[in-house]
């Protein structure tokens, strides 16, 4: 492999690495770990968190998780109207894991 081709791979792979920091990184405005400073800056991120919920945990079709009750999902969700939304939950106390219920999500939880 000549020097030419050499330098030419690693300026490729430095690029891409560029780019992957570059999507990973937030941008932040003086913030501190909770994301809030006392100026009143907040800490912005490109899409959702690495590890962390989704940008939006609460669609319109819904699948019940492990150890989930109609209370939490409405809780977490902010549907208070999930049982008159799913006619076919004929059991509020009846919800299982994999239980597909449709919902009206106002609010998206952090």
């Amino acid at each position: 492999m000549s020097a030419a081709d050499a330098a030419s791979w690693w300026c490729a792979v430095a690029l891409v690495a560029l780019v992957l920091l570059g999507a990973l990184r937030g941008e932040t405005a003086g913030a501190g770990d909770d994301g809030v400073d006392g100026g009143g800056g907040y800490r912005q991120f490109r899409g959702p968190r690495l590890g962390g919920p989704a940008a939006r945990p609460c669609e319109e079709v819904y699948v019940v998780g492990e150890g989930e009750t109609l209370h939490s999902i409405s809780d977490k969700c902010g549907d208070p109207f999930i049982v008159e939304r799913n006619p076919h939950v004929h059991d509020p106390d009846d919800v299982f894991p994999g239980l597909v219920i449709a919902l009206n999500p106002t609010k998206n939880a952090s």
